[in-house]
């Protein structure tokens, strides 16, 4: 904690505002800021503390309050208490650092993570652009869906050589030595199951579904893909980004981010970048028309595990949303409680059964934990890469039917 979270990401964080944060404006905020860093440098020893006054809800105080308690009862330092509570918990401790909900403070609704996020932006439309002239050729079938999927998931390791010329005009069967290759690292793959949900919102002239975002950046930019090719493939009548409440883990997206993106891709050069920028006109209607809708919620920046969603989230999603796709390995281990189950208990058991809604995680492995994976696929990760479980190489896509 002391380390990665101190000498790595608060002094990077340090570093690119080091103008705003010494000026005398923001010398109120510096200074928690470094008091901040200075409790994290004898992490070991320094127990956590309740948040004080959170103005930006009462509700918000009682679901922090809720969370710590049983950690400073038990007088946990920052390396006792579990990792993922932690983590939420320091950010949420810059949030305060920063007093980003009042407006007589200079961090008010600063987000001191933006130039690495505008960063994240620019370089993204590369990438991006061959995706995008791929994107309209995707056929309105199951296998379009599980090939924007696949994107989402992937991103700029999808293989697009394998991608036909005329693919607009091709045959179904065309696609699938593209589906195979994007499945190769797959240790489990409900595309199939995903697919035949998506035709059923499709029958019924297209259903509510959300997108848990994860990161800013060309990751985001995939999740913008995705829900383009629902809305136009008629899966979907409305795609609900689901956003961070405030700045968080870094590179996290909030609302800004998101309509930040759509508007710089809206303005890309055409003859540059055409592709990308008829996706950004196409976003910049969906956002304006109502197709597609941003909700942050506290809930997103919270270590709360998923089975303990909060109120009126949980509610909302149960009775609005048809499908609910899952980014992110913070997320992931949310969906497992941060716990470590058995890596062939079937992801239905694990998730399908509790979640409000119908549930596509789409997940890169970063992290030590999981569910779902077929035995044999995890032997032969094993057999091939001593880091499996952690460099996200290998991944999943798991469907479960909701509570």
């Amino acid at each position: 904690m002391s380390r990665r979270v101190d000498s790595e990401i608060l002094q990077r964080t340090y570093e690119e505002n080091k103008e705003e944060f010494e000026s005398e404006e923001f010398k109120d905020v510096f200074a928690r800021f470094n008091a901040l860093r200075k409790e994290l440098q004898s992490a070991s020893s320094t127990s956590l503390t309740y948040l004080e006054g959170i103005p930006e809800s009462e509700k918000g105080e009682t679901e922090w309050k809720q969370l710590m308690k049983p950690f400073i009862e038990a007088n946990d330092t920052w390396l006792t208490a579990p990792w993922l509570v932690t983590e939420f918990y320091v950010y949420r401790r810059l949030m305060q650092a920063l007093a980003y909900w009042d407006p007589a403070s200079a961090g008010y609704k600063y987000d001191p993570f933006a130039k690495q996020k505008k960063a994240g932006l620019t370089s993204s439309v590369a990438s991006a652009e061959p995706m995008f002239t791929k994107l309209p050729t995707l056929p309105k079938t199951k296998e379009g869906v599980t090939l924007a999927a696949a994107f989402a998931l992937w991103g700029n390791k999808m293989d697009l050589s394998l991608w036909p010329a005329d693919a607009a005009n091709s045959n179904v069967d065309v696609f699938t030595d593209i589906l195979a290759s994007a499945s190769e690292n797959l240790l489990h793959d409900d595309s199939d199951t995903l697919g035949d949900h998506c035709d059923k919102l499709r029958a019924k002239g297209g259903g509510n579904v959300d997108i848990i975002v994860d990161n800013a950046g060309f990751e985001l930019v995939t999740d913008l893909a995705l829900a383009q090719h629902l809305v136009e493939s008629g899966v979907a009548k409305c795609v609900t980004f689901q956003l961070k409440s405030h700045p968080t883990f870094v590179s996290d997206a909030l609302e800004k981010d998101l309509v930040e993106t759509v508007e710089y891709y809206a303005a890309l050069d055409a003859s540059k970048f055409p592709a990308a920028q008829v996706a950004g006109s196409k976003m910049k209607e969906y956002l304006a028309d109502g197709r597609w809708k941003c909700h942050e919620d506290n809930f997103w920046v919270q270590p709360f595990a998923m089975w303990e969603m909060t109120e009126p989230l949980r509610t909302d999603m149960k009775e609005r949303c048809d499908l609910a796709f899952v980014k992110g390995d913070a997320n992931y281990r949310r969906l497992l409680g941060d716990r470590t189950w058995d890596l062939t208990a079937p992801f239905q058991d694990v998730v399908g059964a509790y979640f409000p809604c119908p549930v596509c995680a789409l997940r890169t492995l970063k992290a030590e934990l999981g569910c779902g994976m077929d035995a044999d696929q995890v032997e032969r990760a094993k057999s091939l890469d001593d880091s499996w479980m952690v460099n996200g190489r290998f991944g999943v896509v798991q469907f479960g039917t909701g509570a």
